[in-house]
């Protein structure tokens, strides 16, 4: 089985600037620069043989490039706080190519639910249940003080990306890379 998602990865320069984003933070595990990124679809695991239909899918996506800004940090959550992370501002082109992936992942034969696409940069995770009381108060008031923060860069593509969970933070393993024009 394979278990993987399709992102967008942060060029050096952005990355470097959301780990400074991450000093100080109250709770929660930080996410490694080399793990930081923006997940377009997460696909689940499944055969190879489907993560190459999906793959064969994702390389009839035709889009030109587009500027991408980061613009102020969010705690995810009802009550407890998932997780923290930078947020995407608005972008006609990123929806547009989220509603392409997801197009190219249905007609590879896999149906994902619909959910509201909310882009962002994971900055840090706090574990299975989520952190609460005081820990969950310090995340939310670190993230209201980082609403300053903007990043932008030109997104030139995206990739298919696999997971590989085990003891700390997962390892991710590109399986393809898309070009944008």
């Amino acid at each position: 089985m394979i278990r993987a998602f399709v992102a967008i990865h942060l060029p050096d320069v952005v990355a470097h600037e959301v780990v400074a984003l991450q000093a100080g933070l109250p709770a929660g595990r930080p996410v490694p620069m080399e793990n930081l990124h923006m997940t377009l679809s997460f696909l689940g695991e499944h055969q190879g043989p489907i993560v190459e239909d999906v793959h064969h899918a994702l390389s009839e996506i035709q889009l030109p490039r587009f500027e991408l800004r980061l613009e102020g940090v969010d705690a995810f959550g009802n009550g407890r706080v998932r997780l923290l992370c930078a947020r995407a501002a608005p972008s006609s082109s990123l929806s547009h190519l989220h509603a392409s992936v997801l197009q190219a992942v249905r007609l590879a034969g896999l149906d994902r639910p619909r959910q509201k696409f909310l882009p962002h940069v994971t900055l840090a995770r706090c574990g299975g249940k989520g952190a609460s009381g005081e820990d969950a108060q310090k995340l939310r008031e670190f993230a209201a003080s980082k609403t300053g923060f903007r990043s932008g860069f030109k997104v030139e593509g995206f990739a298919l990306v696999r997971s590989h969970l085990g003891q700390g933070n997962p390892h991710y393993e590109d399986l393809a890379e898309y070009p944008l024009s």
